[in-house]
């Protein structure tokens, strides 16, 4: 039998490994391909402008992939659990299609869909190809417990050996017999939005440093694997959290909503590093593919993994609730001028090295400010390109020292990191362009200047630009105590899950800004969104 079949692209926007569409095109007569503009997924999610930009680049990229293919995206707007059922019936539709998304919003969201299909006599076929491995498989293989160490996750995916390898794109031989049916009003009906129908100001938008798109994703990456030197030589510890251009790939925002494929990006990897010398995880490319792994393994496994209260795994903290503080922060006015160029940089372009996001989670946190990770979690989730529900969630647990990390006695310093890989503060200069005629020994601390410098250079603190809004120095120290206690109440609960023995003691070289200790390499957290 011939099939009315819709695909139905969520995160995998994309035609390359995709057997969710391959399975799609087998025994089909119509295609319909459909992405929903779901309010509950992007209305009621803080969705930035930056992040709007790249899904609409995304979709119009896929759009124009399918044309060549002689079909078409249809855009359509609406709860899934409203269209479909009209999709279902006025296109007599015998069959959909759909990758597997693990998130609780998604499984929910499926589950209705599912139960909509059924009931009208639509045929349903899932793949995984959003991760590497199928996250059931790995939970089930750790005695139906997600792995809570890099190591434990690590020995798990070495039993079931490498990710599966990515399918090809469909072709014109896939489509000979399948046609999609347009009708003239299909622009008015199923077009890509614009930004002025989701209210965003194109005005306010910066340079588009990372246009989204299947096809800018592919030649990112093909763009790096040609630096086979680079990519073998690849430790993510090492590389530079305020370089003025990136010091990594920037394939996560492309990862993360599916633009390229993880099992695509892991074998080209492979390729590269057939028969030469070359880096391990955590450090390596393939190591911060696995980061992602874990992360989405331990949000699967865990309930209510984005909150800190009903979190198994998560220690409990008194923290703050201090709005002021939070605002300072997110809004790059907390007079360190590390911190408000990081978060300065963020805003603007959507991404930050995985350091800096690590020292602007740290100050928010168990740093400096005191505040819960869950409302720096909810930032990032609005400006981050790459803003992941399970890595931002799992990340900013790790950084808050509250699951996974547990040395929360090493604390970055809003001074001293930057300082490391950047002694003229020209990241400084680029992000806060108001503090550039500091002279270096100032630029990260420019409240020690005396008054004449900072006349010279036309930035009066506490006029110009904000005193600190904390001294580090003491906040710290209060705050490593105020951890300290959150902990021993842990470990006197008999209930509490392990936590401690889960660091990884393998030594090697990266140096925290604040003291001269050495840090064991695999406690490093990974990127707040990989790679």
């Amino acid at each position: 039998m011939a099939h009315t079949c819709v695909h139905w692209f969520r995160k995998g926007l994309r035609l390359h490994d995709n057997p969710a569409l391959m399975a799609a095109l087998r025994d089909c007569k119509e295609l319909y391909p459909v992405f929903v503009l779901d309010p509950n997924l992007h209305n009621n999610t803080c969705v930035g402008i930056n992040r709007w930009r790249f899904l609409i680049g995304a979709l119009k990229d896929l759009d124009c992939s399918l044309r060549k293919l002689n079909s078409r995206l249809f855009v359509v707007r609406g709860k899934p659990e409203d269209v479909f059922p009209t999709l279902f019936n006025e296109w007599k539709v015998t069959k959909l299609t759909y990758e597997y998304d693990t998130e609780p919003y998604s499984v929910r969201r499926d589950k209705t869909v599912m139960a909509l299909a059924k009931e009208h006599g639509v045929e349903v076929i899932y793949k995984v190809s959003h991760t590497l491995y199928d996250i059931d498989r790995i939970i089930e293989e750790n005695n139906g417990k997600p792995p809570l160490t890099y190591n434990r996750m690590q020995a798990i995916v070495k039993t079931l050996g490498p990710p599966k390898k990515p399918i090809p794109a469909p072709t014109m031989e896939n489509m000979k017999d399948v046609q999609t049916p347009c009708s003239e009003s299909h622009e008015k009906k199923y077009g890509i939005p614009t930004l002025e129908e989701l209210d965003q100001d194109a005005a306010a938008l910066g340079e588009d440093k990372f246009p989204g798109g299947e096809q800018e994703a592919l030649r990112r990456l093909d763009e790096h694997m040609k630096k086979t030197g680079w990519v073998c030589g690849f430790e993510k510890p090492q590389t530079s959290p305020n370089s003025l251009s990136p010091s990594t790939t920037v394939l996560s925002p492309y990862v993360t909503i599916g633009c390229l494929s993880a099992r695509t990006f892991w074998w080209r990897l492979t390729d590269v590093y057939q028969g030469k010398k070359h880096s391990d995880p955590p450090v390596s490319l393939h190591g911060q593919l696995l980061w992602r792994e874990f992360f989405y393994t331990a949000s699967v496994g865990i309930p209510n993994f984005n909150k800190m209260e009903g979190n198994s795994v998560c220690t409990q903290v008194d923290w703050d609730s201090n709005p002021e503080y939070l605002a300072a922060w997110r809004e790059a006015r907390t007079g360190f001028p590390f911190i408000d160029a990081i978060m300065t940089q963020l805003r603007q372009e959507g991404w930050i090295h995985h350091l800096a996001r690590h020292a602007v989670a740290c100050f928010l946190t168990r740093g400096d400010l005191w505040i819960n990770w869950e409302e720096g979690q909810r930032v990032f989730e609005e400006l981050l390109l790459d803003g992941d529900w399970a890595l931002n969630a799992g990340n900013w647990q790790w950084l808050s020292a509250s699951t996974f990390f547990h040395q929360f006695f090493r604390v970055y310093s809003p001074v001293a990191f930057g300082k490391k890989t950047d002694k003229n503060g020209d990241y400084i200069k680029k992000y806060l362009p108001l503090l550039k005629k500091f002279p270096a020994q100032y630029i990260y601390e420019p409240w020690k200047a005396p008054h004449s410098v900072q006349q010279a250079a036309g930035c009066i603190v506490g006029k110009d630009y904000p005193h600190p809004i904390v001294t580090h120095e003491d906040i710290s120290k209060t705050n490593i105590q105020r951890m300290k206690l959150a902990y021993s109440k842990r470990s006197a609960d008999p209930g509490a899950s392990p936590s401690k023995k889960q660091g990884i003691a393998r030594k090697d070289h990266f140096h925290e800004g604040l003291s001269s200790r050495y840090k064991p390499l695999s406690q490093i957290p990974p990127e707040m969104k990989l790679l």
